[in-house]
């Protein structure tokens, strides 16, 4: 005899957590998100299904398979994962489970969800993020962006929050997290403000230089 596990009908999509890297197409006309570990390898869309990532005929998410979209039950436990080094320009990902899906102790497995909020930190140097930019890295046709407070990312591919809400679509949301430092600035603070504005200017006129100058 086969014992069934009790399947369950919410009255509303489950509510999950997870990371990932939003990113752009390679010519900025459209969005979405990669995963960090399993199928880390084809973006996926705000709304979406999940593939088998071994290419088996099946539907994810089958018991037999670890295919499927991932995510936690726990807000805290997606924030804590993005303290890992390899994870720290990861985004944290609040998403509606939708159609079947496997429940864990931590998390589910499933087969089709909704991006809802994208909670952004802040970026590399510590300031508050305004976009996201160029990450340096990518997949197929795909740039990855991360965090950027506006001036660190220089020449490479960029958009405000704004504007990836727009080319993602399905009404997704970026909220960036913010520092409340005080806004009072030290004397040596102030002279490493002025020393980065002035490679920024240098990088400027280096660009402008290579253009010829008109008649």
């Amino acid at each position: 005899m086969r014992l069934r596990l009790p399947q369950e009908r919410p009255a509303e999509p489950p509510t999950g957590y997870k990371i990932a890297y939003p990113v752009l197409s390679r010519n900025a006309t459209g969005a979405g998100f990669t995963g960090v570990s399993l199928g880390g390898g084809a973006p996926y869309g705000a709304l979406d299904d999940a593939r088998c990532v071994y290419g088996r005929r099946h539907h994810p998410p089958a018991r037999r398979c670890d295919c499927g979209f991932h995510c936690l039950h726990s807000l805290a436990d997606a924030l804590a994962l993005t303290c890992a080094g390899q994870h720290r320009r990861a985004v944290v990902l609040e998403i509606g489970v939708l159609g079947s899906y496997i429940r864990y102790e931590r998390g589910m497995r499933y087969a089709r969800q909704r991006v809802r909020t994208v909670r952004v930190g802040s970026c590399a140097c510590g300031h508050d993020a305004v976009r996201f930019a160029d990450a340096g890295w990518g997949r197929p046709g795909w740039r990855v962006v991360a965090a950027d407070c506006g001036g660190c990312a220089l020449g490479g591919a960029s958009v405000t929050f704004e504007e990836f809400e727009r080319l993602v679509g399905d009404g997704v949301k970026v909220t960036a997290e913010r520092s409340g430092a005080v806004t009072d600035r030290t004397l040596p603070e102030l002279m490493a403000e002025a020393a980065l504005l002035q490679a920024r200017l240098d990088w400027f006129e280096g660009q402008l230089a290579r253009f010829p100058m008109p008649d």
